[in-house]
Protein backbone atom coordinates (compact mmCIF):
# COMPACT_ATOMS: atom_id res chain seq x y z
CA UNK A 1 0.00 0.00 0.00
CA UNK A 2 1.17 3.35 -0.78
CA UNK A 3 0.34 6.29 0.90
CA UNK A 4 0.38 9.57 -0.74
CA UNK A 5 -1.96 11.82 1.41
CA UNK A 6 0.69 13.85 3.61
CA UNK A 7 -0.63 16.75 2.98
CA UNK A 8 -3.68 15.54 5.70
CA UNK A 9 -1.56 13.54 7.78
CA UNK A 10 2.11 12.62 7.15
CA UNK A 11 3.33 9.62 8.89
CA UNK A 12 5.06 9.78 12.48
CA UNK A 13 8.37 10.83 11.51
CA UNK A 14 10.83 8.30 13.77
CA UNK A 15 12.49 11.18 15.52
CA UNK A 16 8.92 11.71 17.02
CA UNK A 17 8.13 8.26 17.71
CA UNK A 18 11.81 7.74 19.94
CA UNK A 19 10.92 11.11 21.49
CA UNK A 20 7.99 10.53 22.28
CA UNK A 21 8.23 7.18 24.15
CA UNK A 22 11.58 8.76 26.27
CA UNK A 23 9.10 11.80 27.15
CA UNK A 24 6.04 9.34 28.70
CA UNK A 25 8.57 8.13 31.10
CA UNK A 26 10.18 11.71 31.96
CA UNK A 27 7.37 13.82 31.18
CA UNK A 28 4.41 13.08 33.29
CA UNK A 29 4.50 15.52 35.53
CA UNK A 30 2.90 19.22 35.78
CA UNK A 31 6.00 21.60 34.91
CA UNK A 32 4.48 24.16 36.91
CA UNK A 33 4.89 22.52 40.05
CA UNK A 34 8.60 22.66 42.08
CA UNK A 35 9.27 19.41 42.73
CA UNK A 36 11.25 17.53 41.33
CA UNK A 37 9.53 15.70 38.96
CA UNK A 38 7.64 18.76 38.01
CA UNK A 39 11.20 20.70 37.59
CA UNK A 40 11.96 17.58 34.89
CA UNK A 41 9.28 17.97 33.15
CA UNK A 42 9.39 21.92 32.98
CA UNK A 43 13.42 21.82 31.43
CA UNK A 44 11.73 19.11 28.64
CA UNK A 45 9.13 21.55 28.20
CA UNK A 46 11.24 24.61 27.91
CA UNK A 47 13.97 22.87 25.41
CA UNK A 48 10.95 21.74 23.28
CA UNK A 49 9.86 25.32 22.86
CA UNK A 50 13.22 26.24 22.27
CA UNK A 51 13.85 24.15 19.35
CA UNK A 52 10.51 24.66 17.94
CA UNK A 53 11.13 28.81 18.21
CA UNK A 54 14.27 28.84 16.68
CA UNK A 55 12.08 26.47 13.61
CA UNK A 56 9.93 29.12 13.23
CA UNK A 57 11.74 32.12 13.47
CA UNK A 58 10.37 33.38 16.29
CA UNK A 59 11.77 33.86 20.22
CA UNK A 60 11.10 31.34 22.72
CA UNK A 61 8.81 33.56 24.64
CA UNK A 62 6.76 34.61 21.63
CA UNK A 63 5.57 30.55 21.05
CA UNK A 64 2.90 28.71 22.36
CA UNK A 65 1.83 25.47 22.20
CA UNK A 66 -2.07 24.89 21.38
CA UNK A 67 -4.04 21.48 21.30
CA UNK A 68 -4.26 21.68 16.98
CA UNK A 69 -3.49 23.61 14.31
CA UNK A 70 -7.29 24.55 14.05
CA UNK A 71 -7.09 25.93 17.85
CA UNK A 72 -4.28 27.94 16.88
CA UNK A 73 -5.45 29.42 13.83
CA UNK A 74 -8.60 30.29 15.96
CA UNK A 75 -6.87 31.12 19.16
CA UNK A 76 -4.76 33.58 17.03
CA UNK A 77 -7.58 35.32 14.58
CA UNK A 78 -9.93 35.85 18.20
CA UNK A 79 -6.66 37.25 20.02
CA UNK A 80 -5.44 39.47 17.58
CA UNK A 81 -9.50 40.70 16.46
CA UNK A 82 -9.91 41.21 19.92
CA UNK A 83 -6.66 43.28 20.65
CA UNK A 84 -7.18 45.66 17.62
CA UNK A 85 -10.66 46.32 18.48
CA UNK A 86 -10.36 49.99 19.04
CA UNK A 87 -8.62 50.09 15.17
CA UNK A 88 -11.60 48.12 13.13
CA UNK A 89 -13.32 45.62 12.83
CA UNK A 90 -12.35 44.52 9.31
CA UNK A 91 -10.84 41.16 8.75
CA UNK A 92 -8.28 40.33 5.47
CA UNK A 93 -7.97 36.24 4.08
CA UNK A 94 -7.62 34.92 0.91
CA UNK A 95 -10.27 32.92 -1.00
CA UNK A 96 -8.03 29.85 -0.61
CA UNK A 97 -7.48 29.67 3.14
CA UNK A 98 -7.71 26.45 5.16
CA UNK A 99 -11.27 25.91 5.91
CA UNK A 100 -10.19 27.07 10.00
CA UNK A 101 -9.57 30.50 8.77
CA UNK A 102 -12.49 30.57 6.95
CA UNK A 103 -14.59 29.24 9.72
CA UNK A 104 -13.33 31.91 12.00
CA UNK A 105 -14.17 34.39 9.19
CA UNK A 106 -17.86 33.29 9.71
CA UNK A 107 -17.57 33.20 13.08
CA UNK A 108 -16.27 37.43 13.16
CA UNK A 109 -19.15 38.35 10.72
CA UNK A 110 -21.93 37.15 12.86
CA UNK A 111 -20.64 38.88 15.64
CA UNK A 112 -20.60 42.09 13.22
CA UNK A 113 -17.54 42.34 11.89
CA UNK A 114 -16.51 42.76 8.44
CA UNK A 115 -14.50 40.09 6.00
CA UNK A 116 -12.73 40.49 2.54
CA UNK A 117 -12.00 37.39 0.97
CA UNK A 118 -9.20 38.29 -1.77
CA UNK A 119 -9.29 36.70 -4.95
CA UNK A 120 -6.96 34.38 -6.01
CA UNK A 121 -5.14 33.45 -10.27
CA UNK A 122 -5.99 30.39 -11.87
CA UNK A 123 -2.92 28.95 -10.22
CA UNK A 124 -4.20 29.80 -6.98
CA UNK A 125 -1.77 32.93 -5.29
CA UNK A 126 -3.04 36.16 -4.75
CA UNK A 127 -2.18 39.42 -6.10
CA UNK A 128 0.50 41.15 -3.34
CA UNK A 129 -0.99 43.99 -5.28
CA UNK A 130 -4.75 43.22 -4.88
CA UNK A 131 -4.10 42.07 -1.53
CA UNK A 132 -3.06 45.51 -0.56
CA UNK A 133 -6.27 47.16 -2.01
CA UNK A 134 -8.10 45.13 0.77
CA UNK A 135 -6.50 46.93 3.31
CA UNK A 136 -8.07 50.02 5.04
CA UNK A 137 -7.99 52.35 8.22
CA UNK A 138 -9.70 49.66 10.14
CA UNK A 139 -8.41 46.50 9.34
CA UNK A 140 -7.73 44.60 12.30
CA UNK A 141 -5.80 41.70 10.48
CA UNK A 142 -4.99 40.42 7.38
CA UNK A 143 -4.66 36.22 6.89
CA UNK A 144 -2.74 34.66 4.47
CA UNK A 145 -1.34 30.77 3.91
CA UNK A 146 2.11 30.20 3.20
CA UNK A 147 1.24 27.40 0.79
CA UNK A 148 -2.13 25.84 -0.15
CA UNK A 149 -3.34 22.58 1.29
CA UNK A 150 -4.64 21.65 -1.91
CA UNK A 151 -2.74 22.59 -5.22
CA UNK A 152 0.55 23.48 -3.15
CA UNK A 153 0.82 26.76 -4.40
CA UNK A 154 2.93 28.81 -2.29
CA UNK A 155 1.81 32.40 -1.38
CA UNK A 156 3.85 35.64 -1.89
CA UNK A 157 3.85 36.08 1.80
CA UNK A 158 6.86 38.27 1.92
CA UNK A 159 5.24 40.63 0.10
CA UNK A 160 2.31 40.78 1.32
CA UNK A 161 3.69 40.91 4.75
CA UNK A 162 5.69 43.96 3.17
CA UNK A 163 2.41 45.98 2.37
CA UNK A 164 0.88 45.20 5.76
CA UNK A 165 3.54 46.46 7.79
CA UNK A 166 3.73 49.61 5.85
CA UNK A 167 -0.10 49.79 6.63
CA UNK A 168 0.40 48.82 10.45
CA UNK A 169 -1.83 45.61 10.11
CA UNK A 170 -0.42 42.26 11.45
CA UNK A 171 -0.43 39.67 9.49
CA UNK A 172 -1.22 35.97 10.67
CA UNK A 173 0.35 33.10 8.52
CA UNK A 174 -1.17 29.84 8.35
CA UNK A 175 2.16 27.88 7.94
CA UNK A 176 0.68 24.37 8.33
CA UNK A 177 1.99 22.67 5.46
CA UNK A 178 5.08 24.56 4.71
CA UNK A 179 6.84 24.65 8.12
CA UNK A 180 8.75 21.28 7.93
CA UNK A 181 10.27 22.30 4.78
CA UNK A 182 11.57 25.51 6.13
CA UNK A 183 10.83 28.57 8.25
CA UNK A 184 8.23 31.50 6.98
CA UNK A 185 10.32 34.73 5.14
CA UNK A 186 8.61 38.25 5.69
CA UNK A 187 7.42 40.51 8.28
CA UNK A 188 4.72 38.07 9.70
CA UNK A 189 3.35 39.06 13.09
CA UNK A 190 1.29 35.94 14.11
CA UNK A 191 1.72 32.41 12.91
CA UNK A 192 0.14 28.89 13.16
CA UNK A 193 1.27 25.76 12.44
CA UNK A 194 0.09 21.62 12.83
CA UNK A 195 2.84 18.93 13.78
CA UNK A 196 0.95 15.54 12.65
CA UNK A 197 1.63 18.52 8.92
CA UNK A 198 5.45 17.68 9.59
CA UNK A 199 5.32 14.29 10.91
CA UNK A 200 5.16 15.12 14.52
CA UNK A 201 2.02 13.28 16.52
CA UNK A 202 -1.30 14.75 16.05
CA UNK A 203 -2.95 16.82 19.00
CA UNK A 204 -0.33 19.86 19.11
CA UNK A 205 -0.23 23.14 17.55
CA UNK A 206 1.95 25.78 17.65
CA UNK A 207 1.21 29.65 17.91
CA UNK A 208 3.68 32.28 17.66
CA UNK A 209 2.78 35.72 18.73
CA UNK A 210 5.19 38.76 17.64
CA UNK A 211 6.54 41.42 20.60
CA UNK A 212 4.50 44.34 20.21
CA UNK A 213 1.41 43.03 18.38
CA UNK A 214 -1.86 43.88 20.57
CA UNK A 215 -3.75 40.41 21.40
CA UNK A 216 -6.23 39.50 23.88
CA UNK A 217 -6.94 35.68 24.58
CA UNK A 218 -10.34 34.96 24.13
CA UNK A 219 -12.49 32.96 26.32
CA UNK A 220 -11.30 30.93 29.69
CA UNK A 221 -8.03 31.44 30.51
CA UNK A 222 -5.20 29.94 32.75
CA UNK A 223 -1.43 30.27 33.52
CA UNK A 224 -0.24 28.39 31.14
CA UNK A 225 0.87 28.85 27.86
CA UNK A 226 1.39 32.81 29.09
CA UNK A 227 -2.29 32.87 28.94
CA UNK A 228 -3.08 32.33 25.58
CA UNK A 229 -4.02 28.33 25.91
CA UNK A 230 -5.38 27.24 28.61
CA UNK A 231 -5.41 23.81 29.81
CA UNK A 232 -2.91 20.82 30.87
CA UNK A 233 0.02 20.57 28.23
CA UNK A 234 0.84 17.36 26.50
CA UNK A 235 4.23 17.36 27.51
CA UNK A 236 5.43 13.78 25.86
CA UNK A 237 3.53 15.25 22.64
CA UNK A 238 5.26 18.46 22.33
CA UNK A 239 8.51 17.06 22.84
CA UNK A 240 8.16 14.71 20.16
CA UNK A 241 6.82 17.73 17.80
CA UNK A 242 9.54 19.40 18.44
CA UNK A 243 12.25 16.72 17.84
CA UNK A 244 10.68 15.73 14.71
CA UNK A 245 10.88 19.27 13.43
CA UNK A 246 14.17 19.52 14.06
CA UNK A 247 14.65 16.30 12.37
CA UNK A 248 12.61 16.93 9.27
CA UNK A 249 14.34 20.42 8.92
CA UNK A 250 18.02 18.57 9.03
CA UNK A 251 16.38 16.64 5.73
CA UNK A 252 14.73 19.35 4.36
CA UNK A 253 16.65 20.32 1.25
CA UNK A 254 17.79 17.41 -0.21
CA UNK A 255 14.19 15.87 0.26
CA UNK A 256 12.72 18.62 -0.96
CA UNK A 257 14.78 18.03 -4.24
CA UNK A 258 13.78 14.75 -4.53
CA UNK A 259 10.39 15.18 -3.97
CA UNK A 260 10.46 17.90 -6.53
CA UNK A 261 11.56 15.50 -9.14
CA UNK A 262 8.89 13.06 -8.30
CA UNK A 263 5.87 15.04 -8.64
CA UNK A 264 7.39 16.95 -11.89
CA UNK A 265 7.18 13.78 -13.48
CA UNK A 266 3.46 13.66 -12.25
CA UNK A 267 2.83 16.67 -13.66
CA UNK A 268 4.37 16.40 -16.63
CA UNK A 269 3.09 11.97 -16.94
CA UNK A 270 -0.37 12.57 -16.38
CA UNK A 271 -1.94 14.67 -19.23
CA UNK A 272 -0.01 12.22 -21.32
CA UNK A 273 -1.58 9.16 -20.00
CA UNK A 274 -5.07 10.27 -19.36
CA UNK A 275 -7.05 11.99 -21.72
CA UNK A 276 -9.17 15.48 -20.73
CA UNK A 277 -7.20 15.92 -17.96
CA UNK A 278 -5.78 19.76 -16.10
CA UNK A 279 -3.39 20.05 -14.12
CA UNK A 280 -3.62 22.68 -11.50
CA UNK A 281 -1.40 24.62 -9.21
CA UNK A 282 1.60 27.19 -9.73
CA UNK A 283 3.86 24.80 -11.86
CA UNK A 284 6.96 26.72 -9.92
CA UNK A 285 6.47 28.15 -6.94
CA UNK A 286 4.63 24.71 -5.30
CA UNK A 287 5.32 22.40 -2.09
CA UNK A 288 7.92 19.96 -3.24
CA UNK A 289 5.55 17.26 -2.23
CA UNK A 290 2.25 18.13 -4.10
CA UNK A 291 0.65 17.52 -7.44
CA UNK A 292 -3.20 17.72 -8.19
CA UNK A 293 -5.12 17.35 -11.07
CA UNK A 294 -8.68 16.92 -12.04
CA UNK A 295 -10.36 14.50 -14.82
CA UNK A 296 -13.44 15.11 -16.78
CA UNK A 297 -16.05 12.91 -16.67
CA UNK A 298 -15.01 11.29 -13.46
CA UNK A 299 -17.06 10.46 -10.30
CA UNK A 300 -14.33 11.56 -7.59
CA UNK A 301 -15.81 9.21 -4.69
CA UNK A 302 -15.52 6.13 -6.97
CA UNK A 303 -11.90 7.31 -8.68
CA UNK A 304 -10.33 7.53 -5.16
CA UNK A 305 -11.55 3.79 -4.57
CA UNK A 306 -10.51 2.27 -8.20
CA UNK A 307 -6.74 4.03 -6.60
CA UNK A 308 -7.18 2.96 -3.30
CA UNK A 309 -7.97 -0.87 -4.32
CA UNK A 310 -5.19 -0.53 -6.12
CA UNK A 311 -2.57 0.13 -3.60
CA UNK A 312 -2.60 3.87 -3.50
CA UNK A 313 -4.00 6.63 -0.57
CA UNK A 314 -5.26 10.12 -2.31
CA UNK A 315 -7.27 12.70 -1.03
CA UNK A 316 -9.65 14.77 -3.40
CA UNK A 317 -11.05 18.17 -3.56
CA UNK A 318 -13.91 16.90 -5.89
CA UNK A 319 -17.82 17.82 -4.90
CA UNK A 320 -18.35 14.30 -5.98
CA UNK A 321 -17.06 12.87 -2.84
CA UNK A 322 -18.97 11.26 0.13
CA UNK A 323 -18.35 14.13 2.79
CA UNK A 324 -19.37 16.83 0.49
CA UNK A 325 -21.81 17.90 -2.42
CA UNK A 326 -20.08 21.30 -3.14
CA UNK A 327 -17.09 21.97 -4.82
CA UNK A 328 -13.68 22.58 -2.99
CA UNK A 329 -13.54 26.30 -2.05
CA UNK A 330 -10.07 26.03 -3.17
CA UNK A 331 -10.48 24.93 -6.87
CA UNK A 332 -13.85 26.62 -6.83
CA UNK A 333 -11.61 30.06 -6.11
CA UNK A 334 -9.61 29.10 -8.50
CA UNK A 335 -11.88 28.33 -11.44
CA UNK A 336 -10.40 25.61 -12.25
CA UNK A 337 -11.79 21.65 -13.22
CA UNK A 338 -13.32 20.26 -9.63
CA UNK A 339 -14.71 16.88 -10.81
CA UNK A 340 -12.54 13.85 -10.29
CA UNK A 341 -10.02 15.73 -8.54
CA UNK A 342 -7.12 13.48 -7.28
CA UNK A 343 -4.38 15.15 -4.63
CA UNK A 344 -1.14 13.63 -4.72
CA UNK A 345 1.11 14.38 -1.94
CA UNK A 346 4.03 12.65 -1.20
CA UNK A 347 5.83 11.73 2.14
CA UNK A 348 8.96 11.64 3.29
CA UNK A 349 10.80 8.51 2.08
CA UNK A 350 8.59 7.57 -1.27
CA UNK A 351 10.23 5.78 -3.31
CA UNK A 352 10.21 6.03 -7.59
CA UNK A 353 8.81 2.97 -7.85
CA UNK A 354 6.01 3.52 -6.24
CA UNK A 355 5.36 6.53 -8.41
CA UNK A 356 6.11 5.05 -11.63
CA UNK A 357 3.32 2.13 -10.21
CA UNK A 358 1.03 4.54 -9.48
CA UNK A 359 1.41 6.33 -13.28
CA UNK A 360 1.18 3.06 -14.36
CA UNK A 361 -2.52 2.27 -12.70
CA UNK A 362 -3.90 5.47 -12.91
CA UNK A 363 -4.94 5.21 -16.75
CA UNK A 364 -7.08 1.89 -16.20
CA UNK A 365 -8.62 3.30 -12.78
CA UNK A 366 -10.12 6.28 -14.70
CA UNK A 367 -10.98 4.96 -18.01
CA UNK A 368 -13.21 2.50 -15.36
CA UNK A 369 -14.43 5.07 -13.75
CA UNK A 370 -15.59 6.89 -17.13
CA UNK A 371 -16.79 3.27 -18.42
CA UNK A 372 -19.31 3.30 -15.75
CA UNK A 373 -20.31 6.68 -16.38
CA UNK A 374 -20.78 6.13 -19.67
CA UNK A 375 -19.02 9.09 -20.24
CA UNK A 376 -18.11 10.06 -24.21
CA UNK A 377 -14.63 8.21 -25.34
CA UNK A 378 -11.98 10.54 -26.38
CA UNK A 379 -11.63 8.90 -30.29
CA UNK A 380 -15.58 9.46 -30.51
CA UNK A 381 -16.29 10.89 -33.73
CA UNK A 382 -18.95 13.51 -34.33
CA UNK A 383 -21.91 11.66 -36.31
CA UNK A 384 -22.28 13.39 -39.61
CA UNK A 385 -26.46 11.66 -40.07
CA UNK A 386 -27.49 13.59 -36.60
CA UNK A 387 -29.84 16.25 -37.50
CA UNK A 388 -28.72 19.02 -36.00
CA UNK A 389 -30.74 22.20 -34.02
CA UNK A 390 -29.57 25.47 -33.42
CA UNK A 391 -30.31 25.19 -29.36
CA UNK A 392 -30.52 21.87 -27.77
CA UNK A 393 -31.70 21.71 -23.80
CA UNK A 394 -30.13 18.55 -21.99
CA UNK A 395 -32.01 18.28 -18.22
CA UNK A 396 -29.73 17.13 -16.23
CA UNK A 397 -31.69 17.64 -12.93
CA UNK A 398 -31.15 16.12 -10.30
CA UNK A 399 -28.03 14.31 -11.62
CA UNK A 400 -25.17 15.00 -9.66
CA UNK A 401 -21.23 15.77 -10.80
CA UNK A 402 -19.83 14.98 -13.21
CA UNK A 403 -23.15 13.61 -15.27
CA UNK A 404 -24.54 17.02 -16.64
CA UNK A 405 -20.78 17.52 -18.11
CA UNK A 406 -21.07 13.96 -19.59
CA UNK A 407 -24.93 14.37 -20.75
CA UNK A 408 -23.41 18.00 -22.28
CA UNK A 409 -20.11 16.47 -23.87
CA UNK A 410 -22.29 13.73 -25.70
CA UNK A 411 -24.44 16.47 -27.38
CA UNK A 412 -22.36 18.94 -28.45
CA UNK A 413 -21.35 17.85 -31.82
CA UNK A 414 -25.28 17.64 -32.54
CA UNK A 415 -25.62 21.20 -33.01
CA UNK A 416 -24.01 23.32 -35.74
CA UNK A 417 -20.82 25.21 -35.78
CA UNK A 418 -22.25 28.36 -33.53
CA UNK A 419 -25.39 26.29 -32.47
CA UNK A 420 -26.25 26.45 -28.14
CA UNK A 421 -26.67 23.97 -25.95
CA UNK A 422 -28.43 24.88 -22.91
CA UNK A 423 -27.64 22.94 -19.53
CA UNK A 424 -30.67 22.29 -16.98
CA UNK A 425 -29.01 21.02 -13.75
CA UNK A 426 -29.45 22.00 -9.89
CA UNK A 427 -25.88 20.69 -8.90
CA UNK A 428 -23.82 23.22 -7.72
CA UNK A 429 -20.30 21.79 -8.97
CA UNK A 430 -21.62 22.62 -12.80
CA UNK A 431 -21.62 26.52 -11.87
CA UNK A 432 -17.35 25.50 -11.76
CA UNK A 433 -17.39 22.62 -13.94
CA UNK A 434 -19.05 23.25 -17.06
CA UNK A 435 -17.18 26.60 -17.62
CA UNK A 436 -14.11 24.50 -17.29
CA UNK A 437 -15.01 22.33 -19.63
CA UNK A 438 -15.46 24.61 -21.73
CA UNK A 439 -11.60 25.94 -22.11
CA UNK A 440 -10.47 22.38 -21.72
CA UNK A 441 -12.51 21.69 -24.47
CA UNK A 442 -12.25 24.44 -26.99
CA UNK A 443 -16.01 25.57 -26.82
CA UNK A 444 -17.53 28.79 -26.11
CA UNK A 445 -19.28 29.10 -22.34
CA UNK A 446 -22.17 31.93 -22.77
CA UNK A 447 -23.40 32.13 -19.20
CA UNK A 448 -26.36 30.98 -17.01
CA UNK A 449 -29.80 32.15 -16.18
CA UNK A 450 -32.37 31.00 -13.25
CA UNK A 451 -34.18 28.20 -14.33
CA UNK A 452 -37.28 26.10 -13.15
CA UNK A 453 -35.52 23.63 -10.40
CA UNK A 454 -32.30 24.67 -11.14
CA UNK A 455 -29.79 26.85 -13.32
CA UNK A 456 -29.37 26.68 -17.33
CA UNK A 457 -26.12 26.71 -18.24
CA UNK A 458 -25.54 28.14 -22.13
CA UNK A 459 -22.74 26.98 -24.34
CA UNK A 460 -21.81 27.75 -27.83
CA UNK A 461 -20.38 25.14 -30.30
CA UNK A 462 -17.02 26.79 -31.45
CA UNK A 463 -15.91 24.30 -33.71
Amino acid sequence: MSYFDAASSAPLHPVARQALLAALDEGWADPGRLYREGRRARMLLDAAREAAAEAVGCRADELNFTGSGTQAVHAGIAGALAGRRRVGRHLIVSAVEHSSVLHSADVHEREGGSTTRVTVGRAGAVDPSVFAEALRADTALACLQSANHEVGTEQPVGEVAGRCREAGVPLLVDAAQSLGWGPVEGGWSLLAASAHKWGGPSGVGLLAVRKGVRFAPQGPVDERESGRVAGFQNLPAIVAAAASLRAVRAEAVQEAARLRELTERIRTRVPGLVPDVEVVGDPVRRLPGIVTFSCLYVDGESLLHELDRAGFSVSSGSSCTSSTLTPSHVLKAMGVLSEGNVRVSLPSGTAREDVERFLEVLPGAVASVREKLGAPMPSTSVREDVVREDVLVVDALGKRCPIPVIELAKVIGEVPVGGTVRVLSDDEAARLDIPAWCEMRGQEYVGEEPADGGTAYSVRRAG
